[in-house]
């Protein structure tokens, strides 16, 4: 072996960044652990009902809208040379202290306007740490095309993050059942709180990013992302992602008081169901980075909002009474099925960075991955609003879930329009054809 390739593995070791990635993505999908203990805590100790709590659930995601803000100034501003780290530390920080304020003052009688603060200021240091590490996972893909053109290093952060979430989730529900919600914002605080100590250690330039001598000034990435969103290839695959999750009105916060309130499931064994969930997208993104990074992600994403119809279809049937009169427990449906659900709604966004990765043009990376993830954000929340419409039209109130199947049709249906507008997704070998047969 040549001096030169002694050298380069010395680098990749001493390179932190899939520890710094591989930690910070697994404390995001950990998010899931405070979060589970947040909902329980609403229901159980401040009262809320399923419309308030799906509120609640939806505008606490509002900081997650301004990201592609939080990625121009992060490609902008820099602080004593770096522009990822300091923000991943500031965004860690923000998580630390929100939540460890939760834990505190819920022991007294909080207020739900207190809460929501706070949940707010999480969320916005959460939105902080994904913009500079979905950032350094694009930069990094351009430093080694041939990495991220294979989907490696965004399948080993995925994975790190459904690990984070199936820990999270499977812990949530036992430390509930065993002590009590607030404990789960107690060790998360901790968590957040360990995470910033580890970034503020790391150089930026033991990353081995590509360098940017003269970074230019926010109203020149402004431009450049305002360019970058007029290519077709971007912004219709963009407008496609967050059609696709906007029009579908989701009924989580009903479906949570449905499944605690009327069928009386453990806690322990609704955590149990997200880490099910979890533990699909860890086997998704095995999957992909194994078998299917070499399928065009229009394909992919239209399988999967197939399948999605499908399982809201199921949740119907579920509902209706249907798998009960066929033997099988509700308990059973709730463990295997409902967590899955819940998960698959975010399978599409693994193939879809890496063809986001793909197109965007060098230096311009946390500016479109912060819009990328901006929308899917945003459209998470319209969905999420409507769907409170939706439960409201269809009638369902905490003692009242008469109307809950018309509405779980509705959803079912608003999932398959999308599938008619599939076109706007990019493709590469389409896209190549057709410029075969022009020349």
């Amino acid at each position: 072996m040549s001096s030169d390739d002694h050298a380069g593995e010395s680098r990749h070791r001493r390179n932190p960044i899939r520890w710094l990635l591989g930690f910070g993505f697994f404390v995001q999908g950990f998010r899931g652990f405070p979060w589970l203990g947040a909902n329980f805590f609403l229901t159980e100790q401040l009262r809320v009902n399923p419309s308030v709590l799906q509120l609640l659930q939806n505008s606490a995601n509002l900081p997650m809208v301004a990201k592609p803000i939080y990625g121009v100034v992060s490609d902008s501003v820099y602080f004593f040379g770096q522009h990822r780290i300091p923000y991943i530390a500031i965004g860690a920080l923000l998580q630390a202290i929100s939540w460890l304020a939760i834990a505190f003052l819920s022991r007294s009688n909080v207020s739900i306007l207190a809460l929501s603060i706070y949940l707010l200021l999480s969320n916005l240091g959460a939105s902080f740490v994904e913009v500079a590490n979905d950032a350094i996972v694009a930069e990094a893909g351009k430093q080694k095309a041939s990495e991220m053109q294979s989907g490696e290093l965004p399948s080993f952060v995925w994975m790190a993050s459904s690990l984070g979430g199936i820990l999270g989730n499977l812990l949530g529900g036992i430390a509930i059942k065993t002590f009590s919600a607030q404990s789960t914002f107690l060790v998360f605080g901790i968590l957040a709180l360990l995470q910033f100590l580890v970034t503020i250690n790391i150089r930026e330039k033991s990353l081995n990013l590509p360098e940017n001598p003269s970074p230019a000034g926010i109203r020149k990435h402004l431009s450049d992302l305002s360019h970058v969103l007029r290519k077709p290839e971007i912004s219709f695959s963009i407008a496609w992602i967050a059609l696709s999750t906007a029009v579908v009105p989701v009924l989580t916060g009903t479906m949570f008081f449905y499944q605690t309130k009327f069928l009386k499931i453990d806690a322990s064994l609704l955590g149990i169901s997200k880490v099910f969930g979890q533990i699909a997208m860890l086997l998704w993104g095995f999957a992909y980075n194994r078998w299917l990074k070499s399928v065009q992600p229009r394909k992919l994403m239209t399988a999967i909002q197939v399948t999605i119809a499908f399982f809201v279809i199921s949740d119907l049937l579920f509902v209706r009474g249907v798998y009960r009169d066929l033997g099988v427990p509700d308990s059973v449906y709730v463990l295997f099925f409902s967590g899955f659900l819940e998960t698959l709604f975010y399978f599409k966004i693994l193939p879809f960075t890496v063809l986001m990765a793909r197109l965007c043009p060098p230096g311009c990376e946390g500016s479109l991955m912060a819009f990328v993830m901006s929308a899917i954000a945003l459209a998470f929340i319209v969905s999420g609003y409507l769907g409170i419409v939706l439960a409201s039209f269809v009638g369902v109130t905490v003692d009242d879930f008469s109307g809950f199947t018309r509405g779980l049709a509705i959803e079912a249906f608003c999932v398959g329009i999308p599938l008619i507008l599939t076109s706007w997704i990019y493709d590469e070998a389409e896209t190549k054809e057709k410029s075969k047969k022009k020349e």
